[in-house]
């Protein structure tokens, strides 16, 4: 990617005459939808940039050159400039998977700084061709986390992940489950051969054994299966480690490979005391560590596997994508994607009928139907809610301890208004893996629209800091959160920082933060983003909002920030 940080080079890869062509296209396009300041902003910094004077770019020029502030605009003091960057940068991104899917050249604001990147359309949406280490192990370098593609090059990483379901054929189910990720734990090298280094390093690598042990989307093996066994898979990942005690404290290193070509994909390094208290602590934490950076949906094994690229899948690895496909569209939460996964799935399960997880994923699509759907239609939503809660129970039929299937059968309950039933599913559920940061989010979510905001939200909180992903949802929640304790400066913070331009949802809470924030100019842009794309939920807004939050006086204060907003409120 050719970037600008440099002030005194141009891109390499686009001349500056083809990126100013592209800010025109961005500005004349009536899917950019930015404001006229965000405009000059955009323009301004674009010029500095193909100038050569990226290094000029700073806040305060910004504010001064672009935002119509004085020469006494403090920038530490008056925020506006890091206010219209997260605008821009989501109108930017609508851009890009509305509008410019099909532009040469994409022009984006990294976060941190504000001088413009410019980079050839190939060089974001090309697809792994196959899977080597730069594509399946973009992260092997020791203690770095994975990254998750975003924006527009999400679209294809689920184009990809759904072209799979295309090659079943259709034939008459045999196997009740597909094949899930297995992980090989080998045994850990014990560097100083004495008994108490033997204990340390078995007692390491039994908890790990037993953290990774808690998700049910992989299957975790002690040994891997001989040579002459055919009924049983052999492990594509593999986890080793080296364990070295000093007087008083231990180092374990430990390596994540992929099986298939020998690529690292993941490796670090932790330290622990070896007295009795601290060992145990130790042991406990640093397997929980390794477990989170390796198993959740967005660890590293999911992103190894999205960008795996399989010719000709067999059933399993079809079936298999349809759920790395659900975690892809979480980051977009459109509708067009919704549809395509919901039919991915609604394949997985007949040709796998027994495959819990993804039952309990299409629980979870049918809920998204319901509360992402508008106008919304009593008999279709109700239709929804009903097929969200009988896939939940088919899941727990299966494995009644299956993650998704207690999170989607909790959330069904929470809409049908059983809240105590819906909490007390969301308890059992976190109890049986409190490693889940999904499902750890949407319960702390739900203890919070219950009227629990401090067990909620600080649930919520601890997964968003958690979750390698870190998608937009956490940061909604997080904002709900921070709005109801009256802090709407982190709220508007929050808002700024997601990117859901299509979600009305999204927008009613931002509508709703920035009301209260006294930005009147933010609040009434969504405000009038909600009026023009959806105006059915715009002429609901107390019966949706009743629908999302258990207390009546916490619905009162959402409205009313809302009425500030200049939506009308009607009983």
């Amino acid at each position: 990617m050719a970037q600008t940080k440099d002030s005194s080079s141009l891109p390499s890869d686009c001349t500056a005459e083809q990126c100013r062509a592209e800010l025109k296209a961005i500005l004349a396009s009536p899917d950019f939808n930015a404001s006229e300041r965000e405009r000059r902003f955009l323009s301004y910094v674009v010029e500095e940039a193909l100038s050569g004077r990226g290094a000029e770019i700073k806040a305060y020029s910004i504010g001064t050159k672009a935002l119509g502030r004085g020469d006494a605009f403090d920038p530490q003091l008056d925020p506006i400039v890091r206010v219209h960057a997260g605008h821009l940068r989501r109108a930017l991104e609508r851009y890009y998977l509305v509008a410019g899917q099909a532009d040469p050249i994409l022009i984006t604001i990294p976060k941190g700084g504000y001088v413009p990147e410019f980079s050839p359309r190939e060089a974001q949406l090309s697809p792994p061709e196959s899977p080597s280490p730069s594509t399946i192990a973009p992260f092997a370098s020791r203690g770095l986390k994975p990254r998750l593609v975003a924006g527009a090059a999400l679209i294809a990483l689920v184009a990809v992940l759904l072209a799979g379901w295309w090659w079943w054929d259709g034939h008459v189910p045999g196997a009740n489950t597909p094949e899930i990720p297995r992980v090989l734990v080998d045994k850990f090298n014990d560097l100083n051969g004495t008994e108490a280094s033997a204990a340390v390093t078995a007692g390491l690598r039994q908890e790990v054994v037993e953290q990774l042990s808690k998700f049910d989307n992989i299957v975790v093996m002690e040994s891997s299966p001989a040579a002459t066994t055919t009924s049983v898979a052999p492990p594509r990942f593999a986890l080793s480690g080296s364990v070295e005690l000093s007087a008083e404290s231990f180092r374990l290193r430990v390596s994540f490979t992929n099986r298939l070509d020998g690529s690292v994909l993941w490796a670090e390094s932790y330290d622990g005391g070896t007295k009795v208290a601290e060992l145990r602590r130790a042991q406990a934490d640093i397997a929980h560590k390794v477990a989170m950076t390796l198993a959740p949906s967005y660890g590293v094994i999911f992103s190894a596997d999205s960008a795996r690229r399989v010719d000709n899948p067999p059933d399993d690895w079809a079936a298999y994508s349809c759920t790395l496909s659900f975690y892809a569209y979480e980051k977009l939460l459109d509708a067009q994607t919704r549809s395509s996964v919901r039919a991915c799935l609604e394949r997985a399960v007949e040709r796998f009928p027994n495959y819990a997880s993804a039952w309990g994923l299409l629980s979870l699509i049918d809920i998204d139907d319901f509360r992402y759907q508008f106008p919304n239609d009593p008999a279709s939503s109700q239709a929804a809610l009903q097929r969200a809660l009988a896939a939940s129970q088919r899941a727990l039929e299966i494995d009644p301890r299956n993650i998704r299937g207690l999170h989607g059968k909790m959330v069904s309950l929470f809409f049908s208004k059983q809240i105590d039933a819906a909490l007390a599913v969301g308890k059992q559920a976190q109890a049986i893996n409190p490693n889940d940061t999904e499902l750890m989010g949407e319960y702390g979510s739900r203890l919070a629209l219950s009227g629990n905001w401090r067990e909620g939200c600080a649930l919520s909180a601890q997964a968003h800091e958690r979750n390698p992903g870190n998608f937009g949802s956490y940061n909604v929640d997080l904002a709900l959160c921070t709005y109801f304790s009256g802090d709407y400066a982190q709220a508007v913070k929050l808002i700024n920082e997601t990117v859901y331009p299509d979600n009305a949802v999204y927008h009613v809470v931002a509508a709703a933060v920035f009301a209260e924030a006294g930005d009147k100019g933010e609040a009434e842009r969504e405000s009038i983003w909600l009026k023009q794309n959806a105006p059915a939920l715009v002429a609901n807004l107390r019966q949706q909002v009743s629908m999302r939050m258990a207390r009546p006086q916490d619905v009162e204060i959402f409205l009313a920030s809302l009425q500030k907003a200049g939506l009308q409120i009607t009983n």
